[in-house]
């Protein structure tokens, strides 16, 4: 990469503003290829708006499993992720479908501070690996190289629900539901003695209270739900496909750029391949918005109609959906083609786009040689 006049020299630490799994998948692999890393957190340690949150790391939308993908990326899998199969998903009527598949359909993982968590495994390799993360640090400006990781800025979808501890057996179930979950899906997820559960909204978010006493009514009465000491807990995704995932020179990645799965919002590897290829083209000098275009659109935009395609189903299309699922003999390889880039989804992505709009604005920063970060938000 040839070094302007202008360029920071390459000895100079390059500053990530997030301490989330994609700021510290792109820390990483700066490391690994000698870099001097600064990552700048807000709160007081890593992944602490999570708080021991279950969830799942999506097994489907590659062929090579998503743990040999982060292995191949250099990333550390050092964190609990018991692989999932099967579950149970119910429709508005109750009638249970059993979902069972040849191969994990995904992981579940533990979010926040502990031990075993995913966000843990990856702040592990990045301090041994010589990346200095601060925390209760909050970055104002980045006048050099950097990366802007600072998680969502809108909320396009809300899940509310509890942790909690039980004796009941492990499980992974959900509802297809718009009287609990509008436009979403309930879920219920127990492993080892704790568990979570929650509705997750894409509209009625006022409302949020009583979809979630109605989840929580309907998982008493569908597998006989049993908290103990629940810890109320909430969370937003912000899903969006920008035209630029630049902030002036700098990218963005994650949930600040709003990449998400639109459709069920399982957007850990998103962000985290979002911060591998930010870190990329710091390295090489591509351009990151072609990286990122060539990469992860293809699939967005296919989620993106999958979103618009759901909205419209309701209670009637989501029972037609659930025994199509069913019937799948591959069902990992059938959700995969969902996720695909086809020519139906190609036509589709105007309509979709133009049904469902991101409640986060796409500002381009229009100053030259920007240093400031107001343009995309505060960064952590």
């Amino acid at each position: 990469m040839t070094e302007s006049k202008n360029k920071i020299p390459a000895e100079a630490p390059i500053e990530i503003a997030g301490a989330g799994p994609a700021g510290l998948a792109a820390a990483i692999t700066l490391a690994h290829a000698g870099r001097p890393v600064i990552v700048h957190e807000m709160q007081k340690e890593v992944g602490h708006r999570f708080g021991g949150d279950f969830q799942g790391l999506e097994n489907w939308t590659t062929q090579e499993d998503v743990l040999k993908v982060f292995e191949g990326l250099g990333l550390s899998t050092d964190f609990s992720a018991p692989p999932s199969d099967h579950c149970t998903v119910f429709d508005s009527t109750g009638k249970s479908y059993p979902i069972k598949s040849d191969e994990p359909l995904f992981y579940l993982v533990e979010r926040g501070p502990g031990p075993d968590t995913l966000d843990s495994a990856l702040l592990r390799q990045a301090q041994a690996l010589g990346v200095d993360v601060r925390f209760n640090s909050r970055l104002r400006e980045m006048k050099g190289e950097g990366i802007l990781a600072a998680g969502p800025r809108a909320a396009d979808a809300i899940a509310v629900g509890y942790h909690f501890e039980t004796t009941m057996d492990d499980g992974y179930w959900a509802i297809c539901d718009n009287e609990l979950a509008p436009e979403g899906y309930a879920y219920l997820l127990i492993s080892n003695g704790r568990g979570t559960v929650k509705t997750c909204m894409f509209s009625g978010f006022k409302q949020e209270k009583l979809y979630l006493q109605r989840t929580m009514e309907a998982f008493e009465r569908l597998v006989g739900l049993e908290m103990r000491n629940p810890e109320p807990h909430g969370g937003s995704g912000n899903f969006r496909i920008p035209h630029s995932a630049y902030s002036g020179p700098h990218p963005l990645i994650g949930e600040q750029a709003g990449f998400q799965d639109t459709l069920w919002g399982f957007g850990m590897r998103l962000a985290i391949s979002s911060g591998v290829l930010a870190a990329q083209s710091l390295l090489t000098g591509d351009n990151y918005d072609r990286l990122w275009q060539r990469d992860l659109k293809p699939q967005m935009e296919a989620s993106v109609v999958n979103r618009a395609l759901f909205s419209l189903a309701g209670s009637r299309g989501y029972d037609w959906f659930l025994a199509h699922l069913v019937a799948q003999p591959n069902l990992r390889k059938s959700l995969r083609r969902q996720y695909q880039s086809s020519w139906p989804k190609r036509l589709l992505i105007p309509w979709a786009k133009r049904r469902y709009t991101s409640r986060r604005k796409d500002i381009s920063c229009d100053h030259i040689d920007c240093h400031c970060i107001w343009c995309r938000g505060e960064c952590c």
